[in-house]
């Protein structure tokens, strides 16, 4: 019997996630998005998990931005806003004809263009957007330090796509005022969390200009920011330097699409381009990552970014290895932005130890530069002081010189772990004959390294012989942690009022009573890893208290290969540093590649086959080793010979061809060239046309094998 019938329809059910695809017109087309069948920066990933920027406030430092503008309207923050050129609070943009202010504007919505069927969509479209019009007259020391220190506790990230001229001979950055800026916006800034300032890392590419002559991008206080071309290519316009970060999307050679974003006269446009398009993208990711983690400090984002961004489908020549396992490039850094990435380690991050700054002057002798100039220091960090730095982030050479023609001149610098950093490559179109003054040249490819050991600065002249000058004086500048040197590291301390028996004339301990151990003028049970204790002579001029004839322990750093140890050499681990292995004599680290990492057995091999010097250790190892095969041959041979006598007279002996494993390296593919006839500049008209092929290392940095 039938109870109940009706006729069944489909009713619309929609799943309750936090994320739901955009359905604005242009979202299709925003491949550096969502990309179906290439590479993208993993965004959605981030918005999945209701992440989309809300309650972060993001500032643009620009032209003005049209703040009725309906993809922007919504989010508009007046307080992140302020017109710095008319001093007044409205920053919206000049509409003069022919000369349009309409690049803040195009910035801002590549940031945070709202979800509301309207063009396309922003990074973080949920978060707060503003501008400051800054660019639109004079600009001062005094109207970019206002522009950078606008309303530090309310805005959290600075994104500014401009600098000095991209024309491969000037050499600029911040002035006074704005160097104040920066210094104050770090440490004061976000509640004491720090101001994170995005900067575009520059166009000159076409005139072989670099970016570490631009004192905003060579700054450790801003995240460079490069660009790549959909294909992974190194775009045309793009500035190689070693203060290069990382790297997002932007426009490339002709049939390589360009950024979508809004533009004046509420209107959108999908012809935003160059390296100014690159940072607001990082701009709206770097909101992603503070909603996940607010508490984040401007150090922490820089640590993350590091650790998360992805090499693979970049295509530069100069990937190397760094001596913490990193790939990076001058080009673009430790690779490209994931936000989805980002977003899940900034859940669970614990922040990063203080900041510590090593300072040391390796030279004020003046040295004569001609064709070829190399120092080499052996340096310790700043052991034994509260300045020691143990783990790498920024390293900056600051040097005076002058030379006869300052774009001839190429300078690299070299680490413990033989990191090599260009600090300066080329530029013919520098003529000048001014040299450089207490210029800071910083590199960001030591991050994570143990910085003690034998650094090397070389100058080269790539010019004429007839070209002359002088290094004046070089400093080096080590920014990074000590992990070791903190409280936490749970070493075991002794009273210093028990177990010191000699202090210096500023009342540090510098020798402990036997068996305590010296660690950075505390008296210690045992060493911590990475170090080994070590008869020292602690007789110092100005030590007071008992002064004896006992002998004096310290701990003392091992070698930068080594985890623990049981000296100083290379051949004293007894463990070794991430991602490496002691080889079969027991006492040598071997690094395995990051990409493809060796069989342990393959490793050893290649340490022994590369390795061209052996200790006095080594040698008796490998003659015993040798007489036990050899005896362990005849008693074999002998015996074997006995039983078949009988039947058969002599021995043959072979080896198998297929004896030894092969050894394979992979090595980058060299990429073909491309050809390119014009692209589309800035503003959307037609830019210069140029015939012939950008290789994708064409503006790779110059590096000297």
């Amino acid at each position: 019997m039938v109870r109940w019938l009706e006729q069944q329809v489909a009713r619309p059910r929609r799943k309750r996630d936090l994320f739901t695809i955009p359905t604005d017109p242009k979202y299709p087309v925003q491949w550096y998005l969502h990309n179906k069948h290439g590479q993208d920066l993993n965004v959605e990933a981030a918005w999945r998990q209701g992440i989309t920027g809300r309650g972060i406030v993001i500032t643009i430092l620009d032209d003005g931005i049209e703040k009725n503008h309906p993809d922007l309207a919504n989010n508009y923050d007046s307080g992140a806003s302020f017109d710095v050129n008319g001093n007044d609070p409205d920053p919206q943009p000049r509409y003069t004809p022919l000369n349009e202010n309409r690049h803040g504007t195009r910035c801002a919505g590549e940031v945070a263009a709202i979800a509301n069927d309207i063009c396309g969509v922003g990074v973080a479209y949920n978060a707060r957007i503003g501008g400051v019009r800054m660019l639109d007259g004079d600009v001062t020391d005094a109207v970019e330090a206002r522009s950078i220190s606008l309303n530090p506790q309310h805005i959290s990230v600075y994104s500014a796509s401009w600098g000095p001229e991209d024309d491969g001979r000037t050499v600029d950055g911040p002035a006074y005022l704005a160097k104040q800026a920066f210094e104050d916006g770090i440490r004061r800034g976000r509640d004491g969390l720090g101001s994170i300032f995005v900067w575009a890392s520059g166009n000159g590419g076409r005139d072989r200009d670099n970016c570490n002559c631009d004192g905003y991008t060579n700054s450790i206080y801003t995240l460079s920011i490069s660009s790549s071309t959909q294909n992974g290519n190194v775009p045309w316009y793009s500035e190689a330097c070693s203060s290069t970060l990382a790297t997002t999307y932007s426009s490339g050679a002709n049939g390589e699409q360009q950024i979508v974003t809004t533009d004046l006269r509420m209107r959108c446009t999908d012809y935003h381009t160059g390296t100014s398009a690159s940072a607001p993208l990082a701009a709206g990711i770097i909101a992603l990552v503070l909603e996940a983690n607010p508490n984040l400090t401007w150090r922490d984002m820089q640590h993350l970014v590091v650790q998360t961004s992805n090499p693979t489908y970049l295509h530069a020549r100069d990937w190397q290895l760094n001596g913490a396992n990193r790939r990076v490039s001058h080009s673009f850094g430790y690779g490209m932005l994931d936000a989805g990435a980002l977003v899940d380690k900034a859940k669970t991050w614990n922040t990063v130890h203080p900041q510590r700054i090593c300072s040391i002057v390796i030279d004020d002798v003046k040295h004569p530069i001609s064709q070829h100039l190399s120092l080499s220091r052996h340096l310790d960090a700043c052991f034994g002081t509260d300045n020691r730095v143990s783990h790498l982030e920024h390293v900056e050479a600051k040097l005076s010189l002058s030379f006869s023609r300052r774009g001839n001149l190429a300078i690299y610098l070299t680490s413990p772990a033989g990191t090599k950093s260009t600090l300066l490559a080329p530029r013919p179109k520098d003529y000048s004959t001014e040299g450089f003054t207490n210029w800071s040249f910083m590199t960001t490819h030591n991050w994570d390294e143990n910085p003690v050991g034998t650094w090397i600065l070389t100058i080269d002249n790539m010019g004429p012989s007839w070209n002359t000058g002088e290094l004046k004086d070089l400093k080096l500048i080590f920014y990074g942690t000590c992990p070791s040197c903190s409280p936490e590291l749970g070493v075991p301390t002794v009273p210093t009022s028990v177990a010191c028996v000699e202090t210096n004339s500023a009342g540090l301990c510098v020798a402990c009573k036997p068996p305590v151990l010296l660690f950075h003028n505390a008296c210690v049970e045992r060493c911590p890893d990475g170090y080994y204790h070590k008869l020292v002579d602690s007789t110092t001029k100005g030590t007071k208290l008992n002064l004896t004839t006992q002998p004096r322990l310290a701990c003392q750093p091992c070698h930068v290969a080594c985890a623990s140890c049981w000296g100083p050499s290379d051949t004293n681990c007894y463990r070794c540093a991430p991602h490496a292995h002691l080889n079969m004599l027991g006492s040598v680290c071997v690094r395995q590649s990051q990409v493809s990492r060796a069989t342990a057995s393959q490793a050893e091999l290649q340490a022994l086959l590369g390795r061209q010097e052996f200790s006095v250790k080594q040698l008796v190892t490998l003659g015993c080793i040798a007489i036990l095969l050899v005896f362990l041959g005849v008693f074999g041979t002998l015996q074997w010979y006995t039983r078949r006598a009988r039947r058969k007279r002599g021995v043959v002996f072979g080896l198998h061809k297929d004896g030894l494993n092969s050894l394979t390296y992979k090595w980058l593919e060299r990429r073909p060239c491309h050809s390119w006839a014009g692209v589309e500049e800035e503003d959307g008209e037609e830019g210069d046309r140029e015939s012939g092929a950008e290789c994708d290392s064409e503006t790779g940095a110059f590096i000297r094998n």
